[in-house]
């Protein structure tokens, strides 16, 4: 719950989640013992007591290491000369050596040869993975093409997209046909947010190869200038005739819209019709009934693969709201392929738009694409196919199979991590371990960590399942004993709690977001303190939100007030419980009509909050399977919300 206050985005992941497992580790860990000789100032008569003194001085040279301080980093390191995770130790000296103090790669030789030995010993790993990634970056940016190529080869994750960059750029500078790279890059130039220097360059280099046009290039930019990012807007792109326009259109939608209205005809054809979806994605963001005029005004015009991704997605968006079907066809039928394919939605509402349409047949085929998918759109096409929502049968996994998981090296060092707070690091120890596996290995790896209560990676480690399943794993109920009683006493579906649970914290028990929300349900303070007041609470005190009764007894009676002050709908009540009541109200009184639940939250202007609720009420209905053996229509559990005034009551 983050009330009024939204979270900053850090590569698409909601919040920062601090962990405090108590976990013994297996014998495999404990083959290195020799505990470091360490400086007076780390040793602590008050460190707990699965942290060591070596723990805590790791701790702090993994903070020097992101912030690339060299000195710090190499004084540290010294001393954990026999630390058991030596890997870690060695990337955290050599990586502050090929990145300067703002992050950017130095491009210099001097760390090459650590680099090199470093991979050869550790090969095959998590942290080889990511040391070559950063590597990458570094041979990149001195167009050391030979030795990138080679390395690049051998990147397994290859989810950095300024490396793709240089990859393109690379083979842009062997002789590649620029066209084919141009085309290749629509893929990989999607989100300014993560271009950095190397897309930077890739651009420019590709008009001036004749892969792409200026006019492309521009689109590109403005991407990055409807983001803010007016700096790189000019370095994609050059000077853009339209900046000013979208700077309005930031600024003030409806009057960008108003004087663009008057003053279009000064503008090329095709600038108008940027313009125009650049004015339309912003009011559609403001939910301004004029986002579909102003998207319909660009249709007419054409020149829909100059528009951003941005401004693709909320012309759907704009014609969902409007029930505009005819717009909402051909906004999906004119988006980038990969902005197309990255979300089922745009299958699930193309579907929906050529039923509209009268294509019967055609709708029935789009549905079929993402009718196998347990997502909020799957679970949608597979009701307008007519198919139960229920969960899959249940794949067993024997003991044996479950034990064999104990022995896993990436498990044994992701549990140590975690004991460590160190989340980020634990969840790549253990998700690479996941690779490769077979359904049935993932089914005994979730099972695992069931065992250990590392329920985030229970949900993480079954939701990987293609064909085999166990929804109790995927949708696991933890601290049921105490979760029931409290919804029972207040009349709330227990489902809904879990699937609220599930998105808000993954069942981590001390889980804390950057905004200082906390618990299972992720409780504000200031929220925690209204509700224990309207209950009676009289010896609430902040401190004890930590305690998991307390925080789901205050959890549930919040989420169970904003059902009851939103008229029931589960819709509107998630979205404020993400986003805060006076939100969730207002984006209510804007609609114009009834509007279908799906529709309504499609078009939530924050992308925290929509992707949320969608997520809150997916889970919601499997929870039922899980919990009841029932099933539930999610078009019901969605309902049709209509515009209503603003309430008196006023929640946190």
């Amino acid at each position: 719950m983050k009330s009024a206050i939204r979270k900053s985005k850090c590569h698409q992941a909601i919040g920062i989640f601090i962990l405090g497992f108590s976990l013994s580790l297996s014998h495999a860990f404990a083959e290195k013992t020799k505990k470091p000789k360490l400086p007076k100032s780390y040793e602590s008569k008050v460190a707990p007591p699965e942290i060591t003194d070596a723990d805590r001085m790791f701790i702090d040279l993994r903070e020097a290491a992101k912030k690339n301080d060299v000195f710090r980093t190499q004084q540290l390191a010294g001393n954990l000369a026999n630390y058991p995770f030596d890997d870690y130790v060695a990337y955290f000296r050599i990586k502050p050596q090929l990145f300067d103090g703002a992050g950017g790669p130095r491009g210099d030789y001097s760390a090459d040869a650590q680099v090199v030995a470093f991979l050869n010993q550790y090969q095959g790993t998590a942290l080889a993975d990511r040391m070559r990634n950063d590597w990458l970056l570094v041979l990149g940016k001195r167009k050391d093409w030979s030795r990138f190529d080679m390395e690049y080869a051998k990147f397994v994750l290859d989810d950095d997209t300024q490396v793709k960059c240089y990859a393109l750029l690379s083979k842009l500078s062997q002789g590649e046909n620029p066209t084919k790279l141009a085309i290749d890059s629509r893929a990989v130039l999607l989100d300014p947010s993560y271009f950095g220097q190397a897309c930077q360059e890739l651009v420019p280099s590709l008009v001036a190869a004749g892969g792409m046009t200026p006019s492309e290039a521009k689109a590109i930019g403005r991407a990055a200038n409807e983001k803010g990012y007016d700096t790189m807007a000019r370095r994609l792109g050059g000077e853009d005739p339209i900046a000013e326009i979208v700077k309005a259109a930031k600024a003030d939608p409806a009057k960008a819209y108003k004087d663009f209205s008057q003053n279009a005809s000064r503008y090329s054809k095709e600038n108008q019709a940027v313009a125009w979806g650049v004015i339309g994605q912003f009011l559609a963001k403001k939910l301004d009934s004029n986002a579909d005029d102003a998207y319909r005004m660009q249709q007419e015009l054409g020149y829909n693969e100059l528009l951003s991704a941005e401004s693709q997605e909320w012309k759907v968006r704009a014609g969902l709201r409007a029930k505009d079907w005819a717009l909402v066809k051909n906004a999906i039928e004119g988006m980038n392929p990969a902005v197309r394919s990255r979300d089922p939605a745009w299958t699930y509402w193309y579907g929906r738009s050529l039923k509209a349409d009268g294509q019967d047949v055609k709708a029935k085929e789009t549905y079929e694409l993402i009718d196998d998918q347990y997502n909020f759109y799957g679970q949608l096409a597979r009701e307008e196919l007519g198919k139960p929502n229920h969960a899959p049968a249940r794949t067993k996994v024997s003991d044996q199979e479950i034990d064999a998981m104990a022995s896993r090296k990436g498990f044994i060092r992701g549990e140590k991590l975690y004991s460590m707070n160190l989340r980020f690091e634990g969840n790549r120890e253990w998700n690479w371990e996941l690779r490769n596996m077979s359904d049935k290995q993932l089914l005994a790896a979730a099972e695992y960590a069931k065992r250990i209560n590392l329920y985030d990676r229970v949900v993480n480690t079954a939701d990987r399942t293609k064909q085999e399943h166990d929804f109790s794993l995927r949708y696991p109920t933890p601290f049921r004993d105490e979760l029931s009683p409290i919804a029972r006493q207040i009349d709330l579906n227990l489902a809904w709690a879990y699937g609220l649970i599930r998105q808000e914290s993954r069942f981590i028990m001390n889980a804390a977001s950057s905004v200082g929300a906390s618990g299972l349900m992720q409780v504000m303070p200031n929220t925690a303190k209204y509700v224990a007041k309207k209950i009676g609470m009289t010896n609430y005190t902040n401190d004890k939100l930590s305690d998991t009764n307390t925080n789901l007894i205050l959890g549930s009676n919040y989420l169970n007030m904003v059902l009851i002050d939103l008229d029931g709908s589960w819709v509107l009540a998630s979205a404020a419980y993400n986003a805060g009541p006076s939100r969730s109200k207002l984006w209510r009184e804007k609609l114009t009509s009834p509007t279908e639940g799906a529709i309504f939250a499609e078009t939530i202007p924050f992308t925290e909050t929509r992707v949320y609720v969608k997520n809150v009420l997916s889970n919601a209905n499997y929870y039922s399977s899980v919990i009841s053996g029932q099933t539930q229509s999610l078009k019901q559990r969605l309902g049709v919300i209509a515009p209503k005034a603003a309430t008196q009551t006023e929640l946190p």
